[in-house]
């Protein structure tokens, strides 16, 4: 029986998760704008898809948050396409970004200074992709629960009101083991990076082991008493 978060930390890493090696933080590109704009465009689509779209605005000359709120929108909207909902995401793009310079002046200050209500009174933003933007895009030290996380822990028998119980779920077993999370890294690992890989573990053994409304956990059992 799963007793805390600390416990599945400890099997998604001990059965080789992460296997990816992109990124230090896990998601790609992380603390660049780019993560403000793949928070956005990954709602609803596959990242590989997102991937695509990314690309497509850099070949566009679209590259910070500054050129994307000048951009027309015309070309937001084509540049995307791969992404899905390409008209709401292109509007919702274009509008953060213009609130943003208007706000914050660039991306930078934005990293150092928005907080989560601000993203969540914009359009488009709701927790996951607030938590995603502030832990990914900003560094901050905030654990991002998405439907994954959900379906993996309702699959060990755990059932929550809301996404913040979940989240609250999660940080308290990470805070409880934190000398023992060292141990297990071998060396000291600072929350944020701690909270984005772990998040991104859970990504990537979902992939693997969600089929339909089956969740395997056949390679996590041996780790878990």
């Amino acid at each position: 029986m799963l007793q805390n978060s600390y416990e599945l930390l400890c099997a998604l890493k001990k059965s080789g998760y992460l296997k990816s090696d992109r990124d230090p933080l896990w998601w790609p590109e992380s603390l660049t704008y780019k993560v403000l704009f793949g928070a956005i465009l990954t709602q609803q689509s596959k990242w590989e898809r997102v991937e695509h779209s990314l690309t497509n605005l850099e070949k566009a000359g679209i590259t910070s948050i500054e050129s994307l709120a000048e951009a027309k929108l015309e070309n937001i909207i084509t540049a995307i396409k791969p992404s899905g909902f390409y008209n709401t995401k292109a509007r919702r793009l274009k509008e953060l970004s213009a609130q943003i310079v208007d706000e914050f002046g660039d991306f930078e200050i934005f990293q150092k200074e928005v907080g989560r209500e601000w993203l969540l009174n914009q359009k488009g933003i709701g927790m996951e992709s607030a938590d995603s933007i502030l832990c990914y895009g900003c560094g901050r030290d905030v654990f991002v629960v998405d439907s994954y996380t959900g379906r993996l822990l309702d699959a060990f028998g755990y059932r929550f009101e809301n996404y913040e119980a979940i989240q609250e779920w999660m940080t308290a077993g990470l805070e409880e083991y934190r000398g023992d999370i060292e141990e297990l890294y071998g060396a000291a690992i600072d929350r944020n990076r701690l909270y984005a890989r772990y998040h991104g573990k859970i990504v990537e053994f979902a992939k693997d082991a969600i089929r339909g409304k089956r969740v395997d956990l056949t390679a996590l059992r041996p780790f878990i008493d």
